[in-house]
C-alpha cells in the first residue's frame, strides 16, 4: 500500500510538471483566445439581433448563440444585458415563452398610436373600481401592456402592476377609474 501512495504522489508530481511545461492557459486566457469579449453596446446589439433571428427561451441558450457567433459572455452578463435592454419574455403561438426586446428604448415615451396598437393586440377586457382599472390580456402578455403604459408617461396614471394575464392600473384621484377605463376601452377598440 505504501508503494501505491508513493506512486500516486510521483504520478501527480509528474502530471503537474507536464502541465506546467505545457503552460496550460487558465479559463480567462482560453476564453479570450477562443472568442471576442465585446464592449457592452456591441454585445447588446448582437443580443438584439439574435433575439430577432431566433426563438430564445433561456439565457443559457443565448450564451450558446453568442458563443457560436464568437462572442464570449457569461450567463450573469447576459442576464444584466437583457435587463438593461428591457427584454421581456412573451408567449408565442404554441405556448412557448421567448425573449423579446421592446421596439422602443426604455427611456423613450410611447406615442398614442403605439399604445393603441399594444392595447388593440393585447387587451381583451377592461374593468374599473374607484381609482383602479383592471386590464385583462391573454396569458403571459400583461407585462407588455404594463410596460407600454409605463413608458407612455400618462399623467392620469400613478403606476401599474402586471401579473400573468392581468394589469392593475392605479389612476390619479382627480381622474378616477371610470374615466380612465373609458379611455383604455377606446384605445383597445372595445
Amino acid at each position: 500500500m505504501a508503494v501505491r501512495i508513493n506512486r500516486s504522489v510521483v504520478d501527480a508530481t509528474k502530471a503537474e510538471a507536464v502541465l506546467a511545461e505545457r503552460k496550460v492557459p487558465d479559463r480567462v486566457e482560453r476564453d479570450r483566445a477562443d472568442g471576442n469579449r465585446l464592449a457592452k453596446p456591441q454585445r447588446q446589439h448582437r443580443i438584439a439581433r439574435l433575439l430577432e433571428q431566433h426563438a430564445v427561451t433561456s439565457q443559457s441558450q443565448l450564451v450558446d448563440l453568442l458563443a457560436a457567433d464568437a462572442v464570449v459572455a457569461t450567463q450573469a452578463t447576459v442576464s444584466r444585458d437583457l435587463e438593461d435592454m428591457g427584454a421581456v419574455k412573451v408567449r408565442v403561438p404554441g405556448g412557448e415563452l421567448v425573449y423579446a426586446v421592446p421596439e422602443m428604448p426604455v427611456a423613450q415615451v410611447a406615442p398614442e398610436d403605439h399604445l393603441r396598437r399594444v392595447f388593440g393586440d393585447w387587451v381583451v377586457d377592461v374593468a374599473h373600481s374607484l381609482n383602479l382599472v383592471v386590464l385583462r390580456t391573454p396569458p403571459g402578455s400583461a407585462h407588455v401592456v404594463a410596460s407600454a403604459l409605463d413608458r407612455a408617461g400618462l399623467e392620469d396614471i400613478i403606476g401599474t402592476v402586471a401579473g400573468d394575464d392581468t394589469v392593475l392600473v392605479v389612476a390619479s384621484e382627480l381622474v378616477g377609474g371610470m374615466a380612465l377605463s373609458q379611455r383604455m376601452r377606446h384605445l383597445a377598440g372595445l
